[in-house]
């Protein structure tokens, strides 16, 4: 017995050295941390209510919490402004660096700042990102009523066919740009709305005869419509048919020249992975980050998640943190010549 317990207290030193190399973090800081969870409250900032984001971060929240110890509550909050612009600005500037505050934005902002976008007040690459729950795969759809029921027809089109978009560097705006100064599609693009909820909204009354956003969002927001024939989706921005979508043109049959295809696969495709991302301040505590994260993949795995999802039509694609950290850093590895090509096609 006291040979054994000998062994346990030689080998102890090792365990705790095992945890710093896996995690990054001391023992005793991981076990305050999850100490530190217990009977809070995990605030998650999202641009606008009704939402793919919305929707994607309301299903996260009920799950959280059980993967996280101590078992804290997750509530979203709504920060709406420039499509999550005042949100990611309100994390970096603001929001306290405990791991109580999240937010969940779009990624085309981190585009933003390599390419100047006036209003960006962070670094990207000091955010401590927990993860993305899926892709973005941008589809373009129309109302029957506006006469824009498949591709050749948008192409044909005698006049600019008004889309709607969110703010200038969203990644709505972003693929319309692209679209109609890469691509030449007649388009008019109204940006401004709150969200694609409100887009919808302009659709369905007459106000926009489409708009240029992500499959998911659209596919559940959308649903009844789409199914009735009552909006058609006519372009995948994709560099693959999705599953759902099969027979539906993609972007990269449009492209055809070497310039058209680089910016079509830095603005649109590149950006799919870093499209929705969950991010906490600079200088939250790094043994938090890695529970936040843990417990990120965890409830993107957990059963009871999934099945919520799968009603609500919320694609999973997990992307690690880690991972995250790692494309951010590659998108300030752009070539002068396209950040200021993109510059003049998206801002100016």
């Amino acid at each position: 017995m006291t040979r054994a317990g000998g062994l346990g207290r030689r080998w102890a030193p090792l365990g705790v050295l095992l945890l710093v190399v896996a995690t990054g973090v001391p023992a005793g800081a991981q076990e305050q941390s999850e100490d530190f969870y217990r009977n809070q409250t995990i605030r998650i900032m999202v641009n606008a209510t009704g939402g793919g984001f919305d929707v994607s971060a309301r299903a996260l929240a009920r799950h959280l919490g059980r993967h996280i110890p101590g078992n804290p509550a997750a509530v979203v909050e709504t920060m709406s402004g420039a499509g999550g612009l005042v949100a990611a600005n309100y994390l970096y500037r603001v929001a306290r660096p405990d791991g109580l505050t999240l937010a969940h934005f779009s990624g085309d902002l981190l585009l933003g700042e390599v390419l100047g976008r006036p209003g960006i007040e962070f670094d990207a690459r000091r955010f401590e990102y927990i993860g993305t729950g899926s892709n973005e795969h941008i589809a373009c759809a129309f109302s029957r009523a506006s006469g824009i029921t498949s591709l050749d027809r948008w192409m044909s089109a005698r006049t600019p066919v008004k889309l709607g978009g969110t703010a200038p560097g969203s990644n709505s705006d972003n693929a319309t740009r692209i679209l109609k100064a890469v691509l030449g599609l007649p388009i008019q693009l109204v940006s401004g709305y709150k969200g694609t909820a409100a887009i919808r909204l302009a659709v369905d009354s007459g106000e926009l005869a489409g708009a240029c956003f992500n499959w998911g969002s659209m596919r559940t927001g959308w649903q009844h419509a789409i199914e009735a024939g009552e909006v058609v989706v006519v372009l995948q921005l994709a560099a693959r048919p999705l599953a759902d979508l099969p027979a539906v043109p993609l972007v990269t049959e449009l492209a055809k020249t070497d310039d058209a295809k680089r910016l079509v696969a830095t603005t649109i495709l590149r950006a799919s992975g870093l499209a929705r991302p969950y991010a906490a301040p600079p200088g939250t505590p790094k043994d938090r980050v890695q529970i936040l994260r843990r417990a990120f993949l965890a409830t993107l795995r957990d059963p009871e998640y999934l099945a919520e999802a799968g009603k609500a039509k919320i694609e999973v694609h997990a992307t690690r943190g880690e991972d995250v950290e790692r494309l951010v850093a590659d998108l300030f590895t752009l070539d002068p010549p396209t950040v200021t090509r993109l510059r003049t096609i998206l801002f100016d």
